[in-house]
């Protein structure tokens, strides 16, 4: 076929053609290579925390699981995380998360205790040896975790639940004076909250539930004599050495609690497999970080408390601890009789605790005895 030229038309080369051609497929090709650039905004979870925000240790605990999650994601799922009642009361958080009103909680069993009993045994229940480590143990290894999801489903909550933090025992708190005696506190004003407040109560003492931001002004006021919250970081923030110099750690009150992630069931299975997974691990991670974050910081504030506040610290008696076993063993028992299924996770946990803790208590040495070997009586090292 012959060429026909045109008059007066341009008809473009053959070089100046594929050149064009390139650039074309050259930018077709890049869109489809990177179809992800610019694709909306992170996706963003509200939860609440059942703390203040500002100078409280619980608080920056969950700013941390926060960061972890974003971390993780590289910043595709972050946490829009609130202070204790910007949304909702404390009590309010499980139904809260349950409706969606919120997406996700960050507080502790205990404070859905009122709902149903068997919520304590998730983190302030009878501790037959276990520390926090070992029933954290037991929710992943040893049915807790199945037992937990039922009874979620009793009380009407409809969320997924993570768990991370294992908190050292917690005092059995401030005092007037030193006690030593189950004497010394019969007929006392106390706060606790709880399943420890059947307990203390079995003991003679007279207990009231006050969130944490009401007990140094209930003690200043008079309106309880004594009181306990967590641990010297968190007491110390609250004031409590202003109201008291007479600080007893160590007790079987409330000596395995952690905190509890409440996700709500729909927002979490409209996640991505990743990013669910994240969430799950972040908890993990959480875990362990806090609790080394929780020994410096809370061992630094007691130095503070017993240097430069002239606060008195002493263990626990043992008279008093064996008389919270037995307050302990009556509190149980009695439930056990009026509900079956708080029989069961009492059950499930004792046999684990029976066989776990035979091995880690026994292959333990005395780490008691190797700190006084170096430091001294442990009663007069200072710190």
């Amino acid at each position: 076929m012959s060429k026909k030229i045109i008059k007066g038309v341009k008809t473009p080369s053959r070089r100046k053609f594929f050149k064009a051609a390139a650039v074309t497929s050259a930018a077709a090709a890049a869109t489809v290579a990177m179809p992800n650039i610019a694709f909306g905004a992170p996706k963003t979870l509200k939860m609440q925390a059942a703390w203040p925000s500002g100078a409280n240790i619980f608080f920056e605990m969950a700013g941390d699981y926060a960061k972890m999650v974003s971390d993780m994601s590289g910043g595709e799922l972050k946490i829009d995380l609130q202070p204790v009642g910007s949304v909702v009361k404390t009590g309010e958080i499980g139904q809260a998360v349950s409706s969606g009103v919120l997406d996700m909680g960050h507080w502790v069993t205990a404070y859905w205790y009122g709902k149903n009993a068997a919520a304590s045994l998730f983190g302030t229940g009878p501790s037959y040896g276990m520390s926090s480590q070992e029933v954290m143990g037991w929710m992943e290894y040893g049915g807790g975790r199945k037992l937990y999801d039922e009874t979620l489903a009793k009380v009407g909550f409809d969320y997924i639940g993570f768990f991370h933090m294992p908190m050292p025992a917690q005092p059995f708190g401030w005092f007037k004076k030193n006690v030593t005696k189950v004497s010394d506190v019969k007929g006392m004003k106390y706060r606790t909250v709880g399943l420890a407040t059947n307990v203390l109560t079995a003991m003679g003492m007279v207990v009231r539930q006050l969130p944490g931001g009401e007990i140094q002004p209930a003690m200043k006021t008079g309106l309880i004599e004594a009181a306990e919250f967590n641990n010297p970081t968190s007491d110390s923030q609250f004031g409590m050495q202003d109201v008291s110099k007479h600080y007893h750690l160590g007790s079987f009150h409330q000596s395995q609690e952690m905190f509890e992630i409440p996700v709500n069931k729909k927002t979490f299975n409209g996640l991505s497999p990743a990013h669910q997974a994240i969430l799950k691990n972040a908890a993990y991670a959480a875990n362990t970080d806090n609790y080394f974050k929780a020994l410096v910081r809370y061992s630094a504030d007691l130095s503070k408390l017993m240097n430069q506040h002239k606060v008195n610290v002493y263990q626990t008696s043992d008279e008093i601890l064996a008389q919270q076993l037995k307050g302990w063993d009556k509190v149980i028992g009695d439930f056990n009789k009026k509900d079956p299924f708080f029989k069961k996770i009492v059950d499930s946990q004792k046999k684990y605790a029976k066989r776990v803790m035979k091995y880690l208590l026994m292959n333990q040495p005395n780490y008691k005895l190797a700190y006084e070997n170096e430091f001294g009586s442990i009663a007069k090292v200072k710190i």
